[in-house]
């Protein structure tokens, strides 16, 4: 794994989009289009946002959103659809095609129609966040290591239930979804790359336990370690605790 160190969230967030343009550009050059894997939770808003500003050549590639919450209403502010299509798709020229997930009808049916998708194309790069409790898309702690399906209907964890709440996404917690659609850890794992930006001090503690504790399924971004090719991105408050930054 390697780790980068920027001063400020902006600044990683700068990097990480520039990495991942890149590596978008290396794989056209190579295969003639590249399939992007894109978390749109609230800690890589900024990251879309710079990626959105780069002129890449939007009409080879291919994007997938990693999650969506099951139960919202369409067009709710906390949608990872709509937070994608808002930060990212409506910012770009003749993007090649954009996978919504859309769990509103059937979960278990979208979640083999996204596995089809993602099977028919393997993931040249993944750009992901670490939760708070190092949860890896919505694959919150003891996470399940061993799930072959590329998309999973997960439990979402009372650490990201409170996130949301506490954004002002939704007034109760009673509100807030209990579940939601993600890829596997799997899926995420077999991205040939991964570029993962965390950014504040309210990550230091996960950032941690993913770099220096052994792979475990209770800090579920641990998994990164057995990663060929993963790309850490960090500002200094979520480096902060670390031994040897």
């Amino acid at each position: 794994m390697e780790i980068f160190i920027y001063t400020t969230r902006r600044e990683t967030a700068a990097a990480a989009a520039e990495m991942t343009v890149g590596l978008l550009t290396e794989t056209i050059e190579q295969r003639g289009e590249a399939n992007l894997l894109l978390d749109a939770g609230a800690g890589q808003i900024d990251m879309l946002e710079a990626l959105a500003a780069h002129p890449v050549e939007w009409s080879k590639v291919t994007a997938i959103n990693l999650a969506e919450y099951v139960g919202l209403p369409a067009g709710h502010d906390a949608s990872q659809g709509r937070r994608l299509r808002k930060r990212l798709v409506e910012r770009v020229a003749n993007l090649g095609a954009v996978h919504f997930i859309d769990p509103a009808d059937d979960p278990s049916a979208e979640c083999s129609r996204i596995g089809e998708i993602l099977r028919s194309r393997p993931i040249d790069v993944a750009c992901v966040g670490i939760g708070e409790d190092g949860s890896l898309g919505f694959n919150a702690p003891p996470a399940d290591f061993e799930a072959e399906a590329p998309c999973l209907v997960v439990d979402l964890s009372d650490t990201a239930r409170r996130r949301l709440l506490d954004e002002g996404a939704f007034e109760t917690f009673k509100a807030v979804p209990a579940k939601a659609v993600s890829m596997s850890i799997r899926q995420i794992m077999a991205s040939r790359t991964i570029v993962c930006a965390a950014t504040g001090e309210c990550k230091a503690r996960a950032v941690r336990e993913t770099l220096e504790r052994v792979v475990h399924r209770d800090i579920p971004a641990s998994i990164f370690q057995e990663h060929d090719d993963c790309r850490l991105m960090l500002d200094e408050a979520a480096a902060s605790m670390l031994r040897d930054p």
